[in-house]
């Protein structure tokens, strides 16, 4: 069984940066198709950026239009982690993060929530202006 646990949440100042962590159990996170999603109070679950990345399929990673150039996904593979860069963080960016896998690749733009069999319970994320 894959378990996701996030972490690196927390609160911040407009213009901060935040550094999320998404560590993988029970499977190795190079044939993953991996996703960062949040959700604010109030508002819809959104994408945030959707990234596969193995030896035999090219890397595919999709942002959110929102966070483009702000925002960057990376992953150890060493350490079976999935981070989130995010920087020039804005009031906006507040919201609950959420880290999920699944085995089959990820789509050509981002890969929807819904379609994504494993996920993790979150990490706050609080931007203060």
């Amino acid at each position: 069984q894959v378990q996701l646990v996030e972490s690196g949440g927390g609160s911040v100042q407009a213009g901060g940066s935040l550094r999320l962590s998404c560590v993988v159990f029970g499977y190795s996170i190079e044939t993953l198709c991996m996703g960062w999603f949040r959700q604010a109070p109030g508002k819809e679950r959104e994408a945030v950026v959707t990234t596969d990345s193995n030896a035999d399929r090219t890397t595919k990673t999709s942002y959110a239009e929102s966070v483009k150039g702000r925002f960057t996904v990376s992953r150890d593979n060493a350490k079976n982690t999935l981070y989130l860069q995010m920087n020039t963080l804005q009031s906006g960016d507040t919201a609950m993060y959420l880290c999920a896998a699944r085995y089959a690749s990820c789509w050509g733009g981002l890969t929807e929530w819904e379609s994504f069999k494993f996920r993790g319970r979150g990490t706050q994320v609080t931007v203060s202006s």
